[in-house]
């Protein structure tokens, strides 16, 4: 491990530098905490359970954004936007230590004393002490008693303060639950607690029996590829290393399988990934393909992603096409295309920490535009009886029924399949189309429609 940096008195604790270094960058530059942090944990040398604490408070505190600001606002008796970037830093991951990790107060108090006073001295430290003594005088149940909206006059704004999600996200999932608050709150609850790894065993190379013995981890739920690994870095893992499996959450493996379970007459094996970037789905289907003798074509727009999608599926029948999907020059004729269309993101918050604090209502607009076009080409490339798999990671009803029921109203020969059976999980509603949930199958939130055109 690298020497710690040294304050006027002592040094600064590098687990916390690190997780204060890319709160910074998400803040300043807009950077994902998920591809940051692995890369400084690396760089810096950090390993073991400093690298656990550090995974810990960074994605905790980008998670718990909204309501730690509510709290250092309360505190600091002054808006966070009147607070210097590199201080609120500070604070944010003091708070988050205080209100949500069994470290003590005076720990968390003095680290992220230091860690101020290293850099901008003893006026801005004295500050951070003064605030943080004063948000460590309550636990969290008390704070949130104190700020959150009456449950009784707002049940969906309490609850979306509770767990660190901002109002109008709430209010999609309430929709997309039917309105229960029951539902709301176990939603939510899931969706800020940290995920679990889940590992894709890549079939014809490697069983998930055989990922889970040397992995260290458990044969998944409803993927017959999936691995649930207890803990640590799955880089550091052989078989993913190798190239033999990787790292998807099991509902992202459920979806892609789903699209190989549909009984099709006269398939012909000429699969389609529209969305293919960065490659994880793929993946999987060029494992499929090369078993059942088909061939994947995957188009993405990106030449970058493309690139980490030609890595993935070396060796496996897979034409990698840089093009915009919704205007190819492909033929028309293919069996079955996977449209895992860009989307919001609202079913993999808990896995992209900032992502919730990122997102506007604004957004959804323009990627249902452009979800509903790649659709429409979907239509056009797919043969009579074969098979459209349309998924998002959202269950926001504007990216997932809404455009499915506007896709079937412009097409009269577009007919919507049932995909409960097909793709392996178990209650799941009342169909045709499947919407998964943390808090129901411990996947993302991933929503999944199956089309067919009659000939």
């Amino acid at each position: 491990m690298k020497r710690p940096a040294m304050t006027r008195d002592k040094p600064v604790d590098q687990v916390r530098a690190t997780a204060r270094d890319v709160l910074r960058a998400v803040r300043e530059r807009a950077a994902y905490a998920n591809i940051l942090l692995p890369k400084l944990l690396r760089e810096r040398g950090i390993t073991g359970r400093d690298a656990a604490l550090a995974t810990e408070l960074t994605y905790g505190a980008a998670r718990a954004q909204g309501l730690l600001d509510a709290v250092i606002e309360s505190a600091a008796r002054r808006p966070v936007a009147d607070i210097d970037g590199a201080v609120l830093d500070v604070l944010r991951l003091g708070t988050y230590q205080l209100l949500r990790t069994r470290i003590g107060s005076h720990a968390a108090v003095s680290t992220s004393v230091d860690l101020i006073r290293s850099e901008a001295g003893m006026g801005p430290s004295g500050f951070v002490n003064a605030v943080l003594r004063k948000v460590s005088q309550r636990d969290e149940d008390l704070w949130v008693d104190e700020l959150a909206p009456s449950m009784a006059v707002d049940l969906v704004g309490n609850l979306a303060f509770r767990y660190a999600h901002p109002r109008w996200i709430a209010e999609v999932f309430v929709d997309a639950l039917g309105g229960s608050a029951g539902q709301l709150q176990a939603a939510l609850a899931a969706d800020d607690e940290r995920p679990p790894v889940h590992l894709v065993a890549r079939p014809g190379l490697i069983t998930a029996e055989e990922l889970a013995l040397v992995s260290g981890g458990d044969p998944g739920r409803w993927s017959p590829y999936c691995v649930y690994l207890p803990g640590g870095d799955p880089g550091q893992i052989d078989a993913v290393r190798e190239g033999y499996a990787g790292v998807q959450d099991e509902g992202s493996q459920s979806v892609a399988r789903a699209l190989t379970q549909f009984e099709l007459a006269d398939d012909h094996g000429r699969w389609l990934d529209m969305c293919a970037g960065p490659g994880g789905k793929a993946a999987l289907l060029g494992a499929i393909a090369d078993i059942d003798g088909a061939h994947l074509d995957a188009i993405e727009v990106s030449e970058h992603r493309a690139e980490l999608v030609r890595k993935v599926t070396r060796d496996l029948p897979v034409t990698v096409r840089v093009a915009d999907a919704r205007q190819t020059d492909l033929d028309p004729g293919y069996d079955r295309i996977l449209l895992d269309a860009p989307c919001t993101g609202l079913g993999s918050l808990r896995r992209r920490p900032e992502a919730r604090w990122r997102r506007t209502p604004d957004d959804v607009v323009t990627l249902v535009e452009l979800q509903r076009e790649l659709l429409d080409e979907a239509v056009r490339l797919i043969r009579p009886g074969g098979v459209i798999v349309y998924s998002t990671c959202s269950p926001h009803p504007a990216e997932t029924t809404e455009v499915i029921g506007a896709a079937l109203a412009a097409n009269p020969a577009l007919r919507q399949l049932d995909a409960r059976s097909e793709v392996g999980v178990d209650d799941v509603g009342a169909g045709p189309s499947v919407q998964l949930w943390p808090h129901l199958h411990g996947t993302d939130a991933m929503f999944l429609a199956a089309l067919t055109v009659d000939a």
